[in-house]
């Protein structure tokens, strides 16, 4: 490295932390907020309303990556994250304020826009100031906010609102987001890859974007919870998604500065590294989805050591994301140990859907840290090849596409693995799946009203059942490993 490149390296590491309080504090938004929505519901009026909460979050995020993306390669990076985060911040501010459900809806999408803005310009502040063997072990960091995050929030949302009410969670997140900004003015100054040149914005191209993004997820979140009712708006959002995507291809094709350059999309290196990411993400976020149900009505467990489960798979994870930014910087290879370890995954999900009803528990947790750590491995080795691949002069739009990759693959994971799951409980009986909705929607204790005989039987039922769950987590673990050894770009 030249003495210019060594200094800005130096700079940025000082001002690292700033870095991982910004992912920690877009990620904790995400699963905070997931356990006081009962006590929004009982508030405010409509518990049927209150996944507009999540999915109002989800869709912004989505819709943010490629705009701040943009703006972070015209502008600067350092500059737009001030923004980002005064954008969020007044989304955390407009949550506390909210008077409504909808005035709390309209909050969770200002919120999700600076979240989803924070997450791709802290993602593209590491390419733009280290070189490439060096990012896999700070993406691999980064990961590790991810994981703490995940277990810190539904923790300390549950506690924060039963304590001081479902305001005190998004009362939490302003001062964090001080913080950040005060951690952030340490960064250093690098000038913008398209310094000088007029930016010409895509506004068709982000309306069409926002359109599909939002019909894509929207319907994705309805068909996920199978009721017949909902299937045709999912089926008539599925159609808009796809339609708004045609439309948005050809005008990105005539944009003078398209809001999604389609060169980096048609890199093979690029759109498989995605490809990859949306499988591992969606089988990861699918099991996770359905794990705690099948622990606690298959297995018996009680919520606490069912949670601890999720636990042992976010230490694996975390592991994983560390060893191949570790092994990144010192062999120059990153995709490789993706190619390695999804496989494993893979089969070891295979045998848990043959094996899982019987297993051990003692043996079963490790088996889970085992295929998140082969997920985890695929986390910096996304980044890293993507980027290496897109070159600094588009780090912004590769960055955004692989948020947009990672959230279109945990909806559509989550979809696919309830919908699978769904239609083997309905091949067990017709009364299986109506007792399984009651037993989500009621918790354990729908079992034990049920009386020992017809709880023993349920439980039978769903033992057959969620053995899809494991298969088809298995499949999309295999869908990317199969993608993980397409990469052409094998070294960084």
């Amino acid at each position: 490295m030249t003495t210019e490149e060594t200094a800005l390296r130096d700079a940025f590491l000082r001002a690292f932390p700033g870095v991982s309080l910004v992912i920690f504090l877009a990620a904790v938004d995400q699963t905070i907020v997931a356990t006081a929505l009962p006590a929004i519901a009982a508030e405010m009026g409509g518990i049927e309303r209150t996944s507009w909460i999540l999915v109002a979050y989800l869709v912004a995020a989505t819709c943010a990556a490629p705009v701040f993306g943009q703006l972070g390669d015209c502008f600067g990076r350092r500059r737009v994250l001030f923004g980002a985060l005064a954008v969020f911040f007044t989304g955390c501010l407009g949550c506390v304020l909210a008077p409504t459900l909808p005035a709390l809806v309209v909050a969770r999408i200002v919120q999700g826009f600076g979240g989803g803005a924070l997450l791709t310009l802290a993602q593209a502040l590491i390419g733009e100031a280290l070189p490439p063997r060096d990012r896999g072990r700070y993406q691999a960091r980064i990961a590790g906010s991810y994981a703490f995050a995940s277990a810190f929030g539904p923790v300390a949302g549950g506690y924060m609102t039963q304590a001081f009410g479902w305001r005190s969670v998004f009362l939490l997140l302003l001062p964090i987001a001080l913080a950040c900004a005060a951690l952030a003015r340490r960064l250093p100054y690098v000038q913008p890859a398209r310094l000088g040149i007029r930016l010409r914005f895509d506004w068709t191209g982000l309306a069409l974007f926002v359109v599909m993004v939002a019909a894509a997820l929207i319907g994705l979140d309805r068909a996920r919870r199978l009721d017949p009712a909902l299937l045709p708006l999912a089926g008539g959002l599925a159609a808009l998604a796809l339609g708004a995507g045609t439309l948005l291809l050809r005008a990105e094709r005539a944009a003078l500065d398209p809001l999604l350059p389609l060169s980096v999309f048609s890199e093979p290196s690029i759109w498989r590294c995605y490809a990859m990411s949306a499988a591992v993400v969606g089988a990861q976020v699918g099991m996770i989805s359905f794990l705690p149900v099948w622990l606690q009505t298959v297995r018996g467990l009680e919520p606490g050591p069912s949670g601890l489960m999720l636990l042992a798979m976010s230490a694996g994870g975390v592991t994983g994301a560390f060893f191949t930014g570790r092994m990144a910087a010192r062999t120059g290879h990153a995709i490789l140990w993706p190619s390695i370890f999804l496989p494993l995954g893979s089969v070891v999900w295979a045998g848990l859907a043959i094996f899982a009803p019987v297993l051990p528990l003692v043996v079963f947790a490790p088996l889970l840290m085992v295929t998140s750590f082969c997920s985890g491995c695929s986390f910096p080795a996304v980044q890293v090849t993507a980027q290496m691949a897109a070159g600094r002069e588009r780090l912004g739009a590769v960055s955004a596409g692989i948020a947009f990759s990672r959230n279109i693959g945990a909806a559509t994971g989550t979809a696919l693995v309830a919908a699978v799951v769904f239609a083997a409980l309905t091949l067990t009986g017709p009364a299986t799946t109506p007792a399984f909705q009651r037993l989500v929607a009621e918790g354990p204790g729908f079992v034990a009203a049920m009386g020992p005989e017809a709880a023993a039987v349920l439980r039978a039922d769903l033992v057959e059942a969620f053995r899809m769950l494991f298969v088809t987590v298995a499949l999309l673990m295999g869908l990317g490993a199969f993608f993980a050894w397409r990469v052409p770009l094998r070294r960084v």
